[in-house]
């Protein structure tokens, strides 16, 4: 993990990587030391290399930007944008997922062009993880959204479907509830 101290000086990171990460924590209290901790052993175990990190009392510049008001919030980036927060400390396995499903999602999305999917889950759904390895056994890229870790995420997919069950599928802009295996392959053109 590598610290920022400016704005300028992050953006010139993340400019040159697909994924980058960012911690934003408050330096000597429980949970932000907690989330700095537990995100160094996950990155060093997963040997992720773009994950950052800033003392927001210290560096404010950054935190300010993005509208971060809450520490630790860790911040996902893919070429460059701000694509997702995530608040708290978590457990190693938790970012480790986190890690590792953003690299298949970029191993997969360099093999072929597909629409894009999102995946609504919670990690003790079984019927999310049989979607995911579906997805995965067919090359299908996508990004996981743990709704029960992300509200905004979940009000977002409650507005778009009235539905408040996991798994829910965006695929290219539409809403398949539950694992309909069906209408997946149908959306996403898989064979067999």
């Amino acid at each position: 993990m590598k610290e920022v101290k400016t704005l300028s000086e992050f953006k010139q990171h993340i400019d040159k990587t697909d994924k980058a990460y960012l911690l934003v924590f408050k330096k000597g209290t429980g949970v932000s030391d907690c989330a700095y901790r537990t995100l160094q052993d996950a990155s060093n175990s997963a040997n992720i290399k773009n994950i950052y990190f800033v003392n927001a009392p210290e560096y404010p510049e950054i935190h300010k930007h993005y509208e971060i008001t809450t520490a630790p919030s860790l911040l996902i980036f893919d070429r460059g944008e701000l694509k997702d927060v995530i608040k708290g400390c978590h457990d190693e396995s938790f970012y480790k997922q986190l890690f590792e499903n953003a690299v298949y999602a970029q191993k997969a999305s360099s093999s072929n062009q597909q629409k894009s999917v999102t995946v609504y889950s919670t990690p003790t759904c079984s019927w999310c993880n049989a979607l995911k390895s579906f997805l995965r056994k067919n090359g299908v890229a996508f990004s996981d959204i743990d709704v029960s870790r992300n509200q905004d995420a979940a009000r977002q997919m409650v507005s778009a479907t009235g539905q408040q069950g996991v798994p829910q599928t965006n695929i290219g802009g539409e809403w398949v509830v539950g694992f309909d295996q069906a209408k997946i392959k149908r959306l996403l053109n898989i064979q067999a």
